[in-house]
């Protein structure tokens, strides 16, 4: 696979109270090798959501990426919830050693 990166700008807008204004957003082309069958099927797939590859892969490559923060954020939430422990209720009526002690 080669990948090819261009710099290019793009502009979205951001709604403040005086309306809309255009801010810049920077953004990089690349250039991907595919299969002729692989090229064939995004076309299609990009003809049947309304969109271009380019948008269509753009699109996939973010919610990839937005996932992946995601994921991360809720790993990291969860091992902090695990470190502090849960209180399942009612009282600790049993120590660690009395709980390990072979009979």
């Amino acid at each position: 696979m080669i990948i090819k990166c261009n710099t290019c700008y793009t502009y979205s807008t951001v709604r403040g109270l005086e309306g809309t204004m255009p801010q810049a957003e920077e953004k990089q082309n690349i250039t991907l090798r595919l299969s002729r069958e692989t090229i064939r099927k995004a076309r299609i797939l990009a003809a049947q959501r309304s969109t271009s590859i380019s948008g269509l892969l753009s699109s996939q490559i973010e919610k990839l990426a937005n996932g992946e923060d995601e994921y991360e954020r809720a790993m990291k939430s969860a091992m902090e919830r695990m470190e502090q422990g849960f209180h399942l209720g009612g009282p600790h009526r049993l120590d660690r050693d009395s709980l390990h002690e072979r009979r």
